[in-house]
């Protein structure tokens, strides 16, 4: 199975303000790398060579990291002048993707898990008439994720996104691996631009789910982004400190995310 990567960090984070005015949520630091740089550690990990990254808010920073050495032949990156959407994106970058999986990942999440496994289970053991194979996991706030509901196959037969009261507290991890199908199906439809509210409705049925029953978390918010500083990190794949990686850790990013802690601690 050919997978490629999408990695979506074209955001505002405006959640995360006043964080995010002068560094992009993509960027924010958990230990000492972003958090962007995990996930293309992951992806490096499993044998995904081809990624894209959509830019678009604050792109000159991010647009910066991405031409570090490392990344160098293997990660390219798209700037949206105006943001498509997820569906927009994929559906502007036809070409790239339409030979393959495609691996689909917001990636202002910060994601630990058997990542292998997720891929493998797509790859060989999700239920035949399914295209989408959709990550997972127990949310504590129900009410501000979309919580999807299953059959006895793991197949999605619901959706609620973020609505009072949902009907359990499995939810949509935003990390997705599509089939070709998918996409064509994106080219015919070009007015849709929204993944979870526009395309999944439409798949309902053919959406297998992988629960991840580790690390998940929406860093889009100051207490959650603190909580993912306390996390184990994971083993670095390359443990080598470059010229970037000196200016980052001397950024003011981190000081700043302490301050505002603090703040919120005497609130």
């Amino acid at each position: 199975m050919n997978v490629k990567a999408l990695l979506l960090a074209a955001g505002y984070g405006a959640r995360l303000q006043p964080l995010t005015n002068e560094w992009p949520k993509c960027l924010m630091p958990i230990g000492p790398k972003p958090l962007l740089e995990y996930w293309l550690e992951t992806l490096w990990q499993n044998n995904i060579h081809e990624v894209l990254v959509n830019l678009h808010y604050l792109s000159d920073i991010v647009k910066e990291f991405l031409e570090r050495q490392r990344f160098k032949n293997w990660v390219k990156f798209v700037y949206e002048p105006k943001l498509l959407g997820t569906a927009g994106t994929l559906r502007e970058n036809f070409r790239f993707f339409s030979d393959c999986s495609i691996l689909l990942v917001h990636a202002d999440n910060w994601c630990q898990c058997n990542f292998l496994d997720f891929i493998q289970y797509h790859k060989y053991n999700r239920q035949k008439n399914t295209a989408i194979t959709m990550m997972t996991f127990y949310t504590e706030n129900p009410e501000q994720c979309g919580v999807v509901e299953c059959d006895e196959n793991g197949v999605v037969t619901a959706f609620h996104e973020k609505k009072k009261n949902p009907p359990g507290n499995l939810a949509n991890a935003a990390v997705y691996i599509l089939e070709p199908e998918v996409l064509a199906w994106l080219k015919k439809n070009p007015h849709i631009t929204d993944f979870s509210t526009e395309v999944l409705p439409e798949w309902i049925g053919r959406i297998a789910t992988w629960n991840n029953i580790n690390i998940h978390r929406d860093i889009g918010c100051l207490p959650v982004l603190h909580k993912a500083q306390q996390d184990t990190l994971p083993h670095p794949t390359w443990p080598e400190i470059d010229d970037w990686q000196i200016k980052f850790l001397d950024n003011p990013i981190h000081k700043k995310i302490l301050e505002q802690g603090r703040r919120c601690d005497q609130h």
